[in-house]
């Protein structure tokens, strides 16, 4: 049996189904997890899985492991992401395993994994392959149960969240798992739902669930459209990341989606600290300091995220592709259905419609994440290494370097960033300024550095 080190990435485990994850490989990554969960005092563990076609085999291994170490399995069956990390803070066992590839292709699955409250990334993955390469388990008879928790979650959100007026939106889930629940809780919440690509289909037949991309999003642009909705919300594959059209089939980034959040959030938290990964618009920090907030720049990654938010104690975090994370009034992980309710119970307390309201928040010219694809998975940290090494392009006082993921580069109008993936082979950039001259300008800029260190620049 082999076993990729490879597959143990930044803020989950992922790989191929039947190449890289086999239920072999499946059953030690288990007992790995119980037995980190058991050194850590926590015997319960929460487990879930979103609709691929893998998911039922991969469970079954993933259960195998960990009761093997003597763990009590809590098995809450198909469901969104963020049912998971509920179910951690609802039913007495504060590990949990929600099996999910995200937004990777319909042949890979994965694991994203919480241990007695903490969500794992970077070494405390590592940790995980550390201690099957030492076979450092837990022996024991461990038990396991099952659990209903969708109509529980449900009603949690509904006891939270109250909408002023009905509201007329489309729910595009791109057949992923949100599919299953999120019509009946907005419906609950008491808005009238279109449905598109809502039954669950691991083959993601209509297009991927990745609402971070353009092209995902034009089945529910022409929806909104044609149906006079007040708002859409799409869907990625496991339900933790939320995708916004308005009313006038505008896209919505995150980071815009964020300054409504933070600006609610500190008319009744004067002083609250707010979350916001590197790729997120320097509106956002500008517009949270301005409203009595304090503003906090984080690595991108939904693990990172939530890390800051424990570390910091903020009442908000988000980043550009869609994870949103309320700590106000909620547990502080990135749950894309509680991100939705709360966005309609704000906009039902205005006459203003969704594209008025986010009309009259600060924007900018931007552009969307640009990839740069490299032939192996991790040749992107080697060139971001090379790039880090040799920053001497910038020749400007009034400039900004950070480089807390990364490369980021603020100018006086604008600014640049390239980082590394942690999911996939390539370089991401994104670029932001005043005026198209000035983002041209930037752009220009990082061509001729990228050039400098032999990296194609021809995606942009």
């Amino acid at each position: 049996m082999s076993l990729s080190q490879s597959i143990f990435k930044a803020y989950d485990i992922r790989g191929i189904v039947a190449d890289e994850l086999t239920p072999d490989v499946v059953k030690l990554i288990g007992q790995a997890i119980g037995s980190e969960s058991i050194a850590k005092g926590e015997r319960g563990v929460v487990i879930g899985r979103d609709g691929r076609l893998s998911g039922v085999e991969l469970m079954s291994a993933l259960k195998e492991g960990l009761k093997s170490t003597g763990c009590h399995v809590v098995d809450i069956g198909m469901v969104p992401t963020p049912l998971v990390y509920y179910a951690t803070y609802s039913k007495a066992a504060t590990s949990g395993v929600m099996i999910t590839g995200s937004h990777n292709p319909p042949e890979y699955n994965g694991f994203k994994i919480m241990i007695a409250g903490e969500t794992l990334s970077g070494d405390r993955i590592q940790e995980l392959y550390q201690r099957i390469q030492a076979q450092n388990f837990s022996k024991g008879h461990g038990t396991s149960t099952r659990v209903d928790i969708e109509q529980d979650y449900i009603e949690r959100v509904v006891s939270d969240v109250k909408l002023d007026k009905p509201l007329n939106i489309v729910i595009d889930a791109g057949n992923g798992i949100a599919g299953n629940i999120a019509p009946k809780l907005f419906e609950r919440l008491g808005a009238k739902v279109t449905k598109l690509f809502c039954l669950v289909d691991g083959n993601f037949p209509n297009h991927h669930p990745d609402p971070s991309k353009l092209a995902n999003l034009e089945d529910i642009i022409q929806a909104v459209k044609d149906t006079n909705a007040d708002m859409g919300f799409a869907f990625d594959g496991d339900g933790d990341r939320l995708g916004l059209i308005d009313n006038k089939g505008n896209v919505i980034w995150a980071d815009r989606q964020m300054i409504l959040y933070a600006r609610d959030i500190l008319s009744r938290n004067q002083g609250a600290k707010i979350v916001f990964d590197v790729k997120c618009s320097s509106n956002l920090p500008k517009d949270i300091t301005q409203h009595g907030g304090n503003a906090i720049m984080s690595r991108t990654g939904h693990s990172f995220i939530k890390a800051k938010l424990k570390e910091t104690g903020a009442l908000l975090g988000g980043e550009m592709s869609g994870h949103i994370f309320f700590k106000e009034r909620w547990y502080g992980f990135d749950d894309a259905l509680y991100t939705g309710a709360r966005l309609l119970e704000i906009l039902s307390k205005t006459n203003k419609t969704c594209e008025q309201v986010f009309a009259n928040l600060p924007d900018s010219i931007n552009t969307p994440e640009i990839n740069i694809h490299f032939d192996k998975q991790g040749q992107q940290f080697d060139a971001m290494k090379k790039l880090a090494s040799n920053i001497d392009f910038i020749k400007d006082d009034s400039v900004q370097i950070i480089t807390i993921d990364g490369v980021r580069v603020d100018y006086p109008n604008g600014w640049g960033l390239v980082r590394p993936s942690n999911t996939t082979p390539c370089l991401v950039l994104r670029f932001e300024a005043n005026n198209e001259k000035t983002l041209s300008q930037i752009q220009d800029k990082f061509r001729i550095w990228l050039a400098a260190n032999h990296i194609s620049t021809q995606n942009f």
